[in-house]
Formats: C-alpha cells, structure tokens, sequence
C-alpha cells in the first residue's frame, strides 16, 4: 500500500495556523516569562545543584526559542519576506546570540546580557504591544520638536537658577548641569519644595521661580507629549480597523447600489 506524503504546501499550512493560534502565542509569551525568572534566579546566590538545573532549563529555554523562530520562518510564503519585518530581525538575532554558551567563552558577558533582553520579544510576539512601539516611534519627530522647548525652558531656568541660587546651595545650583538635574527633579515633583523652600529663606519671592517652571514644562509641555502620543495611537488604531474592515459592504454602500438599480429599472 503505497503512502501519501504531505506536501510541503500543506505542512506550510500547518505551521502558518499554528503561528497564528492563540494558544501557540500564549504558549510563548509563558516561556518568554519564564525565561525572565529564569535569568533574575541567576542574580541570587543559590546552591550550585540549584544553578545546575537553571542553567538546564534555560538551554530548553533557548532550543524552544530556536524551534519557534524556525516554525515562524518555514510558515513564511515567501522566505525573503521574513526579514523584511524588523521584529522578525530583532528576534532572530536575540534567539542566535542565545545559542553562545554562557561559560568557558570570552562573550559570555555578552551572551548573559543578551538572555536578559530576551523578554523584550514579548513587544514581536503580542500586537497590543507592536501597536503601542509603533505608535510611540511614529510620534517621535513630533515629539522631537516639544523635547526640545522643554529642553531649552530647562535650560534657560537653570541659568537663572545657577545665578541666583548658587550661593545658597552649592550641591544643587553649583553649575547650570547641576541645576538641570536639580530642575529636572522639581519638574517630577520629587521632594522640590525642599528645594523651594531652601531658596526662599534668602529670596521670599523664589516660589515664582519655581510655579513658573512648573506650570510650563510639566503642566503644558509634558502634558502635550501625552496628548501626542495618544494622538497618534488613536490614528494608527482607526488605520488599523480601516485596513481590516476595507472590504466590508457598508450601509451606505447599499443604498448606493439599490438607488443605482432603481435608475436601471426605471430608465427600461
């Protein structure tokens, strides 16, 4: 009895399915978890049969990784096509540089480091999250611009406040680096009214200084990065539910067709 093979288009098939089952991902982003808690056991000083067996578990760790990214490649129609994504570049050069050993190697520095930016295939893995990246890098010109006023309201006060405050506190308006940092913390509210209030024992009218600054890049400037951010995450959402719904038949396109057909109709 003669035995049908599966052609390769339907093991092709196959894997495509199973990259795109919800369970397949799950399954992923668990091992991906996993592999973290892996790396964090390492940094506490455990018995040596213990780090034996984390270090077992992370060499499974990484032939799964090397599984799933070949599951993902062979799935690919087009083999080219798979490296035209970043992600898939950023995961397979995080899944090959896990294959060096983590010891008896000159890069085993570097192959420990690598393993702990092994979570961040979470962002390739789920969409939520290359939504979210996406969205973030397409908003960064724009983001760029209001950076920038920020970083010269910063600067600009920190000259002030070097000038002026230098002498009461060396330790924070020493130079106008310093200051910046120090301004910096005032801008994330940690602990500035000491810092107000130290100023204010020489200079009563300082808290001007400071409700000033504050008002301009954390109230206005800070809160227009948020609002860009969102901005573009609302645009790329609706493109997304556009670019899914294209070929959807609305209402409006039917009462388009039936008017149409109502003129045929008539017109006989």
């Amino acid at each position: 009895m003669q035995t049908i093979m599966p052609s390769p288009q339907s093991f092709q098939d196959k894997l495509a399915k199973l990259r795109e089952n919800r369970l397949f991902e799950i399954i992923v982003v668990s091992v991906i978890l996993f592999s973290a808690m892996v790396t964090g056991v390492k940094t506490y000083d455990i018995p040596q049969q213990i780090l034996r067996l984390v270090d077992w578990l992370d060499y499974a760790i990484t032939v799964f990784f090397v599984i799933e990214i070949s599951f993902r490649y062979l799935a690919e129609p087009n083999k080219r096509d798979f490296f035209k994504s970043g992600w898939n570049i950023f995961d397979t050069i995080i899944v090959t540089v896990s294959l060096i050993p983590v010891s008896d190697s000159e890069l085993a520095y570097v192959a420990r480091l690598i393993r702990i930016f092994r979570v961040l295939r979470m962002v390739s893995v789920i969409p939520e999250l290359r939504h979210l990246l996406n969205s973030l890098l397409k908003a960064l010109p724009q983001l760029g611009y209001v950076a920038l006023m920020m970083f010269i309201i910063v600067y600009i006060f920190a000259a002030i406040g070097t000038t002026l405050f230098a002498g009461i506190n060396e330790f924070l308006w020493g130079d106008i680096a310093v200051s910046m940092l120090t301004l910096f913390r005032v801008m994330t509210f940690e602990d500035w009214t000491d810092v107000m209030y130290e100023t204010m024992e020489v200079y009563p009218l300082s808290w001007i200084f400071y409700l000033v600054f504050i008002f301009l890049n954390t109230f206005a400037f800070l809160n227009m990065l948020i609002g860009i951010v969102v901005n573009v995450m609302e645009q790329e959402r609706a493109e997304a539910y556009k670019e899914a719904h294209k070929n959807d038949v609305t209402i409006e396109d039917l009462s388009a067709q039936i008017a149409e057909l109502k003129q045929i109709i008539t017109a006989k």
